[in-house]
């Protein structure tokens, strides 16, 4: 890619824009309409990250990093200048289309009681928890229609998996969760339970939210985390699984806390060895880590959902061993 594209392309995507679309949030505004807040690069305490939205260009005054919103990148996503370049252009052209959806599925939710009724059993008994995740609903056969009227070509959406090769949507009948530059459905029928995109998962849920507490607790599902927030537990994320990939243990890695591992409690033991085994590598690298011990068969979504509450999953959360 030669400096022209290069810079066209750091055109296109205003630092700022791409920041929040990464949850930061400025603390204040300075003149010329610079803002400061917490880096997002490092732990940080107090405003010390600086963006200055006319020259497009960041400087951190705690961990002394700065540049343009490919460099940026670069040190977000732990990756390549060419790999940054990549992710910048694939965002470039599927953020827009990726908000268009989440918003027309965030519709469709509350249009379809079986949907409702679904997020209820699964323990989603407020629409405070749904706003924050901003859950949606795919009910299948509008989604294409609704987004070719908008103007996207039915290519661009196969491309970017949203529909299959028929023409439909490739999320028929699953509850849609937002992710950084993805989204997971998960079925609320007999069809294979889970869904994503082509490309990466990201990093751990909502980190930016809660990577400055010193307690975070780490599950393995959405459904999990929605009932531990819902709870009151917002020191809560997710990995998606029981293996972080190498973002999500970094972002572990990048301050000291300590990390409660809330894993599922099958009866296999693939959950319970899991958790062993990542609290072995975070202890490793200095990270303190817990093992939480569900009980049997459960995992922190069927344990509220089937009568646990806030008081005895603290005394959970008090028990954990490392």
């Amino acid at each position: 890619m030669n400096r022209r594209a290069l810079d066209e392309l750091k055109q296109q995507i205003p630092l700022l824009d791409y920041l929040q679309a990464h949850n930061w949030r400025p603390a204040r505004r300075i003149r010329d309409e610079r803002q400061m807040g917490l880096c997002p690069l490092h732990t940080d305490h107090k405003p010390s990250f600086l963006v200055d939205p006319h020259k497009n260009l960041f400087y951190c005054y705690g961990c002394g990093r700065g540049g343009d919103v490919i460099r940026f990148a670069e040190l977000f996503h732990q990756v390549k200048f060419s790999e940054a370049v990549a992710l910048l252009r694939e965002w470039c052209g599927l953020a827009p289309l990726l908000n268009q959806v989440i918003d027309f599925y965030r519709v469709q939710l509350f249009r379809h009681h079986d949907a409702v009724s679904y997020l209820y059993d699964r323990g989603l008994r407020g629409a405070e928890v749904i706003e924050h995740m901003r859950i949606g609903y795919a009910p299948g056969r509008c989604l294409r229609a609704w987004l070719t009227e908008l103007g996207y070509p039915t290519a661009v959406l196969r491309r970017a998996g949203l529909v299959n090769a028929a023409g439909n949507d490739a999320f028929v009948q699953r509850i849609v969760f937002p992710l950084e530059g993805n989204l997971y459905g998960r079925s609320i029928r007999g069809a294979a339970p889970h869904l994503f995109l082509p490309g990466s998962k990201g990093g751990l849920y909502g980190w930016e939210r809660v990577r400055r507490c010193p307690e975070v607790i780490l599950v393995e599902g959405l459904f999990d985390y929605a009932v531990l927030w819902q709870a009151g537990f917002h020191q809560v994320t997710c990995s998606m699984g029981s293996h972080l990939n190498a973002r999500q243990f970094q972002q572990f890695c990048d301050g000291t806390r300590t990390v409660y591992l809330a894993f599922d409690s099958d009866d296999n033991q693939s959950g319970q060895h899991a958790a062993q085994w990542m609290s072995r590598r975070l202890w490793a690298q200095g990270v303190t880590a817990r093992r939480v011990q569900l009980p049997a068969g459960h995992d922190p979504n069927s344990f509220f959902v089937q009568g646990g509450d806030v008081h005895q999953f603290q005394r959970l959360l008090e028990d954990a061993r490392p």
